[in-house]
């Protein structure tokens, strides 16, 4: 396993990751955002519809997979960089999915990410991209936090809390003092 300087935000849908990530990119962070919802943004300006995106199940979480493994193979490893899900996420999805999460278990073991933070559940919203239930997303967010405690991840739980707060919980694990100065003029 190689280490690297990454740090991972996951949640279940309407965790508040995509939030508190432009938080981290407006304090400077490099962030590399979601990859499904690229991907599926992509095909809906194509004409397709979400039910059409998503018909083949394993062949819409292989393409998710495969996409996250081809982009986390062209970073830097020793960047510090925010990753809106990693590769193990495919594991919960795969799993939620009623697909064999065993291709997904393989492929998430080459990188060591530094640390997980995983955001607890906003009051479900749905997207133009999310066709997930209440019940699915609090299924995901136990998948998601077994599946990284199960390769060995210490998984970070952030509580529903303004992001202001969010990102201080992970900028002071990070030991990064950026936060205080934002805090001292007001901001």
């Amino acid at each position: 396993m190689t280490a690297t300087h990454w740090y991972v935000i996951t949640g279940a849908p309407s965790s508040g990751k995509t939030t508190l990530l432009a938080e981290l990119e407006k304090t400077g962070y490099h962030v590399v955002h979601e990859v499904a919802r690229t991907i599926i943004e992509s095909e809906l300006a194509r004409g397709r519809t979400l039910q059409q995106i998503r018909a083949d199940k394993k062949s819409f979480e292989n393409r998710i997979l495969e996409a996250k493994i081809a982009l986390e193979a062209k970073l830097a490893k020793d960047e510090v960089i925010f990753l809106d899900r990693g590769v193990p996420d495919s594991i919960a999805y795969f799993k939620v999915s009623g697909l064999d999460p065993a291709i997904a278990w393989a492929k998430s073991r080459p990188d060591h990410y530094r640390k997980v933070f995983l955001l607890d559940r906003l009051p479900f919203q749905r997207d133009h991209v999310r066709i997930e239930e209440s019940a699915t997303a609090a299924e995901l967010e136990r998948a998601l936090e077994m599946g990284y405690r199960e390769l060995g991840y210490a998984v970070r739980r952030i509580n529903v809390m303004p992001v202001a707060d969010r990102l201080k919980i992970i900028l002071d694990a990070l030991g990064d003092d950026r936060y205080a100065g934002l805090r001292d003029k007001g901001e």
